[in-house]
Formats: C-alpha cells, sequence, structure tokens
C-alpha cells in the first residue's frame, strides 16, 4: 500500500473510533470521511462496508483479548482469568456503542466482514471457560456460545441510560452466577 493510502487509511480509522464511540455503530460514513479530512470515495475504497469498517475498527480490539486470554490462562487460576477477561470483553463491546447486536449478528453469519473476529473472541473465551470448568470453577452448563452472549448482555446493559450506572453490580452478579463455589469472586467492581 502507497504511504498516502496508508496514511488516508489510519487516519480513517482513527476517526472512526472517536465517532463511533461518540454515535454509535450506526454513525454517518460520511461524517466519518468529513473528519478524517477525505472525500467519501476514500473512505470506500479502504472500507467498501460499513461492517469492514467496523471489522477494521474492532479486529485489533478482539485480536487483542484473544492474546489476552492466553496470557491469562497462563498466569491466573482459571476463576481469575475468566473473570478478568469477561470483564475486558465487556470493556471493549461498550467502548463503541451499538455494537454489541453487529457481534451477535457476526457470530453467526459466516459472509459477516466481523465473524471471524467474533468467533477467534468466542474461542477464546471458552477455553478460559472450559478450563475454569475442569477445575470445577465454572458451572458445567455453559457453553462458549453462552458466554459470548453474556459477554453482549453486560455490554448492551452499559449502553442503556437507565442500567448503565448498574452495569458493575449486575457484572459482579453475573460473575458470581457463572463461577462455583461462593459469593462476591466476580466483585472488585463498586456497588452501587
Amino acid at each position: 500500500m502507497r504511504a498516502d493510502a496508508r496514511k488516508n487509511r489510519d487516519q480513517l480509522l482513527a476517526v472512526a473510533g472517536v465517532v463511533v464511540a461518540e454515535q454509535g455503530a450506526d454513525a454517518s460514513l460520511r461524517d466519518i470521511a468529513r473528519r478524517a479530512d477525505v472525500a467519501l470515495p476514500t473512505l470506500y475504497r479502504h472500507f467498501p462496508t460499513r461492517e469492514a469498517l467496523l471489522d477494521a475498527l474492532l479486529r485489533e480490539s478482539f485480536d487483542g483479548l484473544a492474546q489476552r486470554a492466553v496470557a491469562l490462562e497462563a498466569s491466573d487460576p482459571p476463576e481469575d482469568a475468566l473473570v478478568t477477561w469477561l470483564r475486558d470483553c465487556v470493556a471493549v463491546a461498550r467502548e463503541y456503542r451499538g455494537v454489541t447486536e453487529l457481534m451477535a449478528a457476526a457470530i453467526e453469519d459466516t459472509g459477516s466482514a466481523l465473524h471471524a473476529s467474533c468467533v477467534a473472541m468466542r474461542a477464546a473465551g471458552t477455553r478460559l471457560l472450559a478450563r475454569a470448568q475442569a477445575e470445577g470453577a465454572a458451572r458445567a452448563d455453559l457453553d462458549g456460545t453462552e458466554l459470548f452472549a453474556l459477554v453482549a448482555a453486560l455490554a448492551w446493559l452499559g449502553d442503556q441510560g437507565a442500567f448503565a450506572p448498574r452495569a458493575d453490580h449486575l457484572f459482579a452478579v453475573v460473575a458470581d452466577a457463572v463461577l462455583t463455589g461462593g459469593t462476591d469472586r466476580g466483585a472488585g467492581a463498586e456497588r452501587r
């Protein structure tokens, strides 16, 4: 890729991150191009669809979550690794308002530009869940798809004005429900 094309692509991604965080996943592509100081056709040359732009924006974060799962697996007890990873996933999903609906749809749609990233993220969580289950630290009746659904649900709660103040407390409640052997293991979140 030419240097000027790379610069435009990087600028579009940087601006898209800000605009999507402000306006949500349905943010105006025209606004993104305008703020990035490029023509709309330039945006479409790099990202032919909104989904392609969101995939490029989210892929780095999702790949980072997969790598984070590997690091947590190697360094933390199974229940701590799982809760820490869940918290990180919810934070990434909440960073860009409205992306949880796209994630939920993309996991089943093999034609989606977001599909591979979502599948990799779900696989990372599934490994952490299976490890915690093997140690008796997590409920045996959950699978990776349900864990992915819990991430989406918790991220959605944070996007809702009425529920956002309770999101950390609700995260702790859900984390405690996923884990076996006692309560408040998902704590660390301030109760409100």
